[in-house]
């Protein structure tokens, strides 16, 4: 049962949106990229820029090209995770060149040249990505790596790249990853809301990541989101399907989407009434 009218307060103002790598690559090769699946992903995301200008950006996730860069990294060597940077730059061409064809105003922006490491990780500071989104263009950013003031590199995966986008926006924001499950899974089930405030079984629901994924899996995915909805934004993790015709639900407020579209709600508060929730501590 849909309100016939949603709370304002419900509509993002600002959308971070994530596609997960393994939705168009296969995580455990290198440099290998679905050209299909990303050509239906790029008419998505220009699609929901053309209904957000200004208020979205888009970050891939590394697949197999950000994995392969950093999958077996000299324990020694401070700077062994430069070639990421070089990797996750082709990455963000692919899809920048793609939207532009597309007809989106697509931007690639380097982490590394926007924010700075701070002790709670990544943060993107006043200036140009406020600029482009100023413009009604659309920044495509990756994970990277950045300077860690003893002089070392450390990697910031795509999973941790919307909490150094959080102060983009003074009003609400909404972080969606598209992964390749129908959002944090317990036993097969999907859990449709976590409480970020609370520890508990929703962790122990989750498997162990294989040894070439490089970021946690779900587990990682889920403590960056969690970190998000702790500071206030609203986040979700459902499932990315290249053929979908839009994604123009991700603007709208949750208690609006189609009731077959599966996901998980990661906020304090418990969705709008009249959806069915299953309470689960994070």
């Amino acid at each position: 049962m849909t309100p016939a009218t949603a709370d304002p307060s419900d509509l993002p103002n600002f959308l971070i949106l994530k596609i997960g790598g393994g939705l168009f690559s296969v995580k455990s090769r290198d440099h290998d990229i679905d050209h299909d699946a990303v050509a239906g992903y790029v008419r998505q995301v220009a699609d929901l820029a053309a209904a957000a200008p200004g208020r979205m950006v888009l970050i891939s996730g590394g697949g197999s090209y950000g994995h392969g860069a950093v999958r077996h990294l000299d324990p020694e060597d401070p700077w062994a995770a430069l070639p990421l940077t070089g990797a996750n730059a082709e990455l963000r061409w692919i899809w920048t060149t793609a939207l532009q064809r597309a007809g989106a105003r697509a931007f690639p922006v380097q982490l590394a040249a926007a924010a700075v490491l701070e002790e709670g990780g990544a943060v993107v500071g006043v200036g140009s990505l406020q600029r482009l989104l100023a413009t009604g263009s659309l920044p495509v950013l990756t994970g990277d790596c950045l300077p860690h003031p003893d002089g070392s590199l450390r990697v910031i995966g795509s999973d941790h790249v919307p909490s150094a986008l959080l102060g983009l926006s003074a009003g609400s924001v909404r972080v969606a990853m598209l992964t390749d499950v129908d959002g944090v899974l317990d036993d097969g089930r999907t859990i449709p809301w976590i409480d970020p405030r609370a520890t508990g079984p929703a962790r122990e629901a989750l498997r162990v990541a294989p040894d070439w994924d490089t970021t946690g899996a779900m587990a990682g995915k889920l403590d960056a989101v969690l970190d998000c909805a702790r500071r206030g934004a609203e986040c979700l993790i459902l499932r990315g399907d290249p053929d979908q015709p839009d994604l123009r639900h991700l603007l709208r407020p949750v208690s609006e989407w189609p009731a077959q579209l599966r996901h998980t709600r990661i906020a304090p508060s418990e969705p709008t009434t009249g959806q069915r929730v299953d309470a689960v501590p994070a």
